[in-house]
């Protein structure tokens, strides 16, 4: 038995599904259903018996001990998180409350349950800071430096976790993963946004010059590495992992757009001349890049998909699913 929370979002909702169809462990899902989280990307486990959903908050200590107590799994998963960047600069309140005080109520959960549990704490690429364009990818030894609001919550919830291992024992582990997309993601992220805005004909809007690089990990390959991280992963070690998808936002953009132009052609002409430069935001982190050579050598972890694999299937399952998106 395994309790997730935010099982209902983007990252959270595959690993839910593909978990429960590939090994049948059963499942508590913990989801506040904020607006990134919805019912509806659980629909392929609705009627599974192995599944069970509940509403309610992280931060809610009385409701997280009751689950334990009454499902005592073995293992909490915790994706629950606020994770824009942009909403977190106008306002930070919310993720320091999710982020922070949800994960610290979890961990005090977790060490005052009766049973042995395990803690797999999900995280981000982002509390490393930014890479020069000539530096190396980061690793689980880099220094964190976050820069945004949302990044310092996240590198505050890191060493938490971290901080409960080494002070009270608890079995933790975390994964800090580079940028996820496919499926269900809510379109504020770069990718959905993109193709959900082209496909409505609007502009596309690019921060800056459009040269910030992220790497790119397509949403399932990370939920397979974190199942890896939760059977087999060290207690107290970190694992980094990223899907080796280097790129530039305005080259993630422009190929977004000539697949448009192959799946759904509009009449005016090319999507990519759509494309709109815009003021770049506040503390625009530079470059992200994820070394994984640890998680490869200790568990055998490789991604399947490549970049260009992945966004086919991607921008294939956002035209296939424009309804989802426009309710979204």
């Amino acid at each position: 038995m395994l309790l997730v929370t935010g099982g209902a979002g983007f990252i959270g909702s595959h690993f839910v599904v593909s978990t429960l169809q590939e090994t049948g462990e059963p499942i508590v899902n913990l989801d506040k259903l904020t607006y990134a989280g919805s019912l509806r990307n659980l629909a392929a486990v609705r009627e599974d018996k192995h599944h069970t959903f509940v509403q309610g908050d992280i931060c809610d200590r009385g409701l997280v001990a009751s689950l334990l107590k009454k499902h005592r799994p073995r293992a909490i998963v915790h994706f629950a998180a606020e994770s824009h960047v942009d909403r977190s600069i106008a306002g930070p309140a919310a993720f320091v409350q999710t982020n922070v005080v949800g994960t610290f109520s979890l961990l005090e959960e977790a060490r005052s349950c009766n049973e042995k549990i395990r803690f797999l704490h999900v995280s981000t690429d982002e509390v490393y800071g930014s890479l020069g364009p000539a530096d190396a990818a980061f690793t689980e030894t880099t220094p964190y430096a976050p820069n945004s609001p949302y990044a310092a919550s996240k590198a505050a919830s890191d060493h938490m976790v971290r901080a409960y291992h080494h002070t009270y024992g608890l079995d933790t582990v975390t994964t800090n993963c580079s940028n996820n997309y496919g499926p269900y993601q809510y379109p504020e992220k770069l990718i959905p946004l993109m193709i959900s805005t082209a496909l409505a004909g609007k502009p596309l809007p690019v921060y800056g010059d459009g040269r910030n690089v992220r790497d790119w990990l397509y949403v399932r390959d990370h939920c397979d590495a974190v199942r890896l991280v939760l059977e087999r992963g060290r207690s107290g070690e970190t694992y980094n992992i990223g899907g080796a998808g280097e790129r530039a936002n305005i080259d993630v953009v422009r190929t977004i757009c000539a697949i448009l132009d192959e799946l759904a052609p509009r009449k005016a002409g090319s999507y990519a001349e759509l494309i709109s430069f815009v003021r770049d935001r506040p503390g625009h982190d530079r470059r992200y890049a994820m070394n994984s050579n640890k998680i490869s050598r200790e568990l055998g972890w490789r991604a399947r998909e490549s970049f260009e694999s992945g966004l086919r299937k991607t921008v294939r399952w956002y035209v296939d699913n424009r309804g989802w998106a426009a309710a979204a």
